[in-house]
């Protein structure tokens, strides 16, 4: 047998590593080539949908920290009119407190602890800003007073923006935990986003669906 010369080794050589050396760019194109296939099949709606909800949820916390806001200057014009009501005016000034203390990321929508916690936080809030409102009904120049009349107005219509936002945000989540749980979602989400977890919705309760009234014109 003839030995084999060094130029035909070099190219049987050459022969063997061309295919390692296009392996990568073949690799490109077919990924380039099945994009459009892939997302066909919505590969990308995990994703999608996760923030999705994460920005609903981003809302949520906005009017809350709208009503928040809203409140030390509220307390002050009640305790103008209505100093003795120390115990009500106390209450809303440390349920406020603690519900802008809790805070909850966005990453810890999974968590079922901390979305009750948070909850819990802001109903608290709530039932003390709404004693607040009721005792309020006792003063009537206070109701007539023109800064009290636009801060209830705000306020009114924060509520209504806070339940708007709760919705959107319940919504947003069902649709990306649906999608965790479903054919062909269930699939994709198992071999590309194995970290994603379903979201924690707020707890229904009665009256949830509808602002809580603010109302005290006479």
């Amino acid at each position: 047998m003839r030995p084999v010369s060094q130029s035909a080794a070099a190219s049987l050589d050459a022969s063997h590593s061309a295919p390692s050396r296009f392996a990568p760019f073949r690799l490109a194109l077919a990924l380039f080539l099945l994009a459009p296939f892939l997302s066909a099949c919505g590969v990308n709606n995990v994703p999608t949908l996760e923030e999705s909800a994460k920005a609903r949820w981003a809302e949520v916390q906005n009017q809350y920290q709208r009503r928040a806001d809203l409140i030390p200057n509220l307390v002050e014009t009640v305790k103008g009119y209505a100093a003795q009501e120390r115990d009500v005016l106390t209450a809303v000034t440390e349920a406020r407190a603690k519900a802008t203390q809790t805070t909850i990321q966005a990453d810890q929508l999974t968590d079922p602890a901390a979305v009750q916690r948070y909850q819990m936080a802001q109903e608290q809030l709530s039932g003390a800003l709404s004693r607040l409102l009721v005792t309020v009904e006792r003063y009537p120049d206070l109701k007539s007073n023109a800064n009290f009349m636009a801060l209830q107005s705000q306020l009114e219509g924060t509520e209504n923006r806070i339940a708007v936002a709760r919705r959107d945000y319940i919504e947003a989540v069902q649709a990306y935990n649906t999608e965790l749980r479903t054919v062909p979602g269930r699939w994709i989400a198992g071999f590309l986003y194995p970290d994603a977890k379903p979201m924690q919705v707020f707890e229904a309760r009665v009256g949830a669906d509808t602002p809580p009234p603010v109302s005290f014109r006479p």
